[in-house]
C-alpha cells in the first residue's frame, strides 16, 4: 500500500543469502514512519509482544519469519534444533490471542520436520514465511474483493451518497502484510469511483484507530472523519452509519469473534440501530479447535499504563502522558469477544459466510 506515494508492504526480506527482516516500526506511527531490521529471533519476539507489528495477519507471518531467524541463529552459533523448539515456544507466548501466530508458526514447523541439514530446514523457513507473506496479502485482496459488493450495494440504494463506515481498531494494511481486512474492501471500492466515508474511532487504548487507521485512509486519499470511542452510538442512532465492519484477531467454530476491546459494544449498538455488523477475516483466524468463543478464547491482559498513559507528539517529541491521578490502579484487557448472534456475516478470501458453525465449517474446511 501507500505511503507517500511509495509502495510498502507491513514485512519483508531483501533479496540475499539468508537476509535480515524489514519491518514497519508502528510505535512510531502517525508522527514518524520507521523502519525496523530485525537480526535474531529474540528480536522478532519483542517486536511481537511489545507491538513494534501488530495485527492477526501480520503477527503470523512474523511469527513464521521469527521461526526463520530462531534457525538462522541455531546456525550462525552452532546450537541444535532444541535451541530452535526453545525459540518457538516463546515465540508462540508473546500474544495468546491472535490465532494467526500459532497456525503459521505450525506450517512452518510442518515444512521444517524431517531428517533435514540446519542449514536445509534455516532455508525452507524463510521460503515457507516468504510464501506465507504472499498468501496473505492475495487473501486481504480478495477479502476487498468479495467485500465490495456490500458497499457497492448500499451506494445503489443511497443513489450515489457517500456511504458511512464504521470501524473499530485498525484492520488495514498495517494489520497484515498488505491491503487489509476490514479496510480492504473500503480501499477497492474508493479505487472504483464510490464515495465512502470512514468513522475512524480513536480505539483506546493504544488508540490504533487515531494512530494507524486515520494515517492509512489519509495516504489511500479517502475521505474519514476520527471520533472518540463512545461516539459510535450516537452516530448509528443518528443514521449516520451504514455499515460497521471490523477485523477480528481469533473466530471460533461457531463464528464467537475475538478482537480488539470495545468491538462488541460497537456490534451491540449496531444490532440496536438495524446497522449490518460484519467482521472481516482471513480463514488463518478461524479457530475450529474452539466450538465457541465465550469463556474460551484467551484474552490478553497488558500493562496497565497503556491505559493511564497516552502517547502523543508535543514540541516535536513523542511523549507519554499521564492521564489520571498518580498510583491510580488500572485493568487492561486487550480483547472482548462478540457473540455470532451480532454479526451478519464474515467477509474472507472464499467469500462472505454466516456466522454460524454450519455455514463456517462448509466455506472454510
Amino acid at each position: 500500500m501507500r505511503v507517500a506515494n511509495q509502495y510498502f508492504r507491513t514485512i519483508w526480506v531483501d533479496d540475499e543469502n539468508l537476509p535480515d527482516v524489514h519491518i514497519i516500526d508502528q510505535r512510531f506511527l502517525p508522527h514518524q514512519f520507521k523502519v525496523e531490521i530485525i537480526s535474531t529471533y529474540k528480536q522478532m519476539a519483542i517486536a511481537i509482544k511489545e507491538m513494534h507489528l501488530r495485527g492477526a495477519g501480520l503477527i503470523g507471518v512474523a511469527g513464521a519469519f521469527g521461526v526463520y531467524l530462531a534457525y538462522r541463529d541455531a546456525l550462525t552459533s552452532n546450537q541444535t534444533v532444541n535451541f530452535v523448539q526453545k525459540a518457538i515456544s516463546e515465540i508462540l507466548s508473546t500474544r495468546p490471542t491472535a490465532v494467526n501466530l500459532k497456525w503459521a508458526i505450525g506450517i512452518v514447523a510442518s515444512k521444517t520436520d524431517g531428517n533435514l541439514t540446519l542449514e536445509e530446514k534455516t532455508r525452507i523457513a524463510l521460503e515457507t514465511a516468504k510464501r506465507l507473506a504472499d498468501s496473505d496479502a492475495e487473501n486481504c485482496r480478495l477479502i476487498g474483493e468479495n467485500g465490495l459488493p456490500l458497499i457497492e450495494a448500499i451506494s445503489r440504494n443511497k443513489k450515489g451518497d457517500a456511504v458511512n463506515i464504521l470501524t473499530h481498531c485498525n484492520a488495514g494494511w498495517l494489520a497484515f502484510t498488505d491491503y487489509g481486512s476490514a479496510l480492504s474492501p473500503i480501499y477497492l471500492a474508493h479505487r472504483k469511483g464510490i464515495r465512502v466515508h470512514v468513522w475512524v474511532d480513536e480505539t483506546r487504548p493504544r488508540n490504533q484507530g487515531a494512530a494507524l487507521t486515520a494515517w492509512e485512509l489519509l495516504n489511500e486519499g479517502v475521505p474519514h472523519t476520527l471520533i472518540a470511542d463512545n461516539t459510535g452510538g450516537h452516530l448509528m442512532q443518528n443514521g449516520m452509519v451504514d455499515l460497521v465492519i471490523t477485523g477480528a484477531d481469533r473466530i471460533a467454530a461457531n463464528g464467537d469473534t475475538a478482537n480488539k476491546i470495545g468491538t462488541y459494544l460497537k456490534a451491540l449498538a449496531a444490532h440496536d440501530n438495524g446497522i449490518p455488523f460484519y467482521v472481516a477475516a482471513p480463514s488463518s483466524t478461524f479457530d475450529f479447535s474452539l466450538d465457541s468463543g465465550m469463556g474460551k478464547i484467551p484474552i490478553e491482559e497488558r500493562a496497565a499504563n497503556e491505559v493511564r498513559y497516552v502517547s502523543g507528539l508535543y514540541n516535536g517529541h513523542l511523549v507519554d502522558v499521564l492521564i489520571c491521578p498518580d498510583n491510580t490502579p488500572a485493568v487492561n484487557y486487550g480483547f472482548d469477544v462478540t457473540p455470532a448472534r451480532l454479526i451478519a456475516g464474515f467477509i474472507t478470501e472464499k467469500g462472505i459466510v454466516n456466522p454460524n458453525s454450519y455455514a463456517i465449517s462448509n466455506l472454510l474446511h
